[in-house]
């Protein structure tokens, strides 16, 4: 498998390709190419062009929840009238209305108006995206120390509901030698997360996490999660987007937290 960041918060010295704060990657598996996640503007667009990736050759977008900062660029990639049938695999929560404080936080592009414009998967289950990766679904609560909090609230048919953010998930990702987790934001917790991922997959051996961990101040979560990473023996870390450095400080503390920026590729 072949990973390309092609937006995160932050770039490399030298390297001039554009940041904001929002999440995009591309990635291969053997003769499948898809995107997780399409960030807040076109500029996965242009970071794509940059690198050299034909994005008329994806077959699938899987979104790892509905927030405006990993779906906004659906706009500007049909925009781009690609002939591809392109799939969007997602959560069904995903697509509805989301609103804090009066703002809009959702897709610009919602569910019934995006069913005439892609094959639209919708699924709480776990599906198949490829030969080695696997769409999570809805990730239950496994972990005491990571309860899930509403952040404003979703539109259900006439009525609004306080949004826990069920939508929120990830991809994992198969090897001979154990697997790999590339997550969105973990609202739901990426320790949840990856034993879900464990459970899901009926392996243990977690050797890498990509992704946010949506982290920001060391408390009792933080340090429950920095013993659970140390337990579990995980290779590779790779926590972006909404991870605080004084967190990425402290995981440091117990394994080695390796640098993100865009352009960053890695072969699993």
């Amino acid at each position: 498998m072949k990973l390309k960041v092609l937006v995160d918060n932050n770039t490399y010295i030298d390297q001039y390709y554009c940041g904001e704060p929002a999440v995009s990657y591309y990635i291969e598996d053997e003769d499948v190419s898809l995107l997780l996640d399409v960030g807040y503007s076109d500029l996965f667009l242009k970071n794509a062009a940059a690198l050299g990736i034909d994005l008329e050759n994806i077959n699938t977008i899987v979104i790892s929840h509905g927030h405006d900062d990993h779906t906004r660029g659906l706009k500007d990639y049909f925009e781009q009238k690609y002939k591809n049938n392109i799939s969007i695999i997602a959560h069904p929560d995903a697509f509805k209305e989301k609103i804090i404080d009066g703002l809009k936080i959702c897709s610009p592009i919602l569910e019934e108006e995006l069913k005439d414009k892609c094959n639209l998967i919708l699924s709480k289950e776990p599906i198949k995206v490829s030969k080695h990766i696997t769409f999570l679904g809805e990730i239950p609560q496994i972990n005491n120390f990571e309860i899930r909090k509403p952040i404003g609230i979703q539109i259900v048919g006439e009525t609004s509901v306080d949004d826990y953010v069920l939508d929120d998930t990830a991809l994992v990702y198969e090897s001979k030698n154990g697997i790999y987790i590339i997550t969105g934001c973990s609202h739901s917790g990426i320790c949840n997360i990856i034993e879900y991922a464990k459970k899901v997959c009926r392996d243990n051996r977690v050797l890498g996490v990509i992704g946010g961990f949506h982290l920001f101040q060391v408390n009792e979560q933080v340090n429950k999660t920095v013993d659970y990473i140390k337990q579990n023996d995980l290779k590779e870390l790779y926590p972006c987007h909404c991870t605080s450095f004084v967190v990425r400080a402290e995981i440091h503390k117990v394994l080695p937290v390796k640098e993100v920026g865009v352009g960053l590729e890695i072969n699993w």
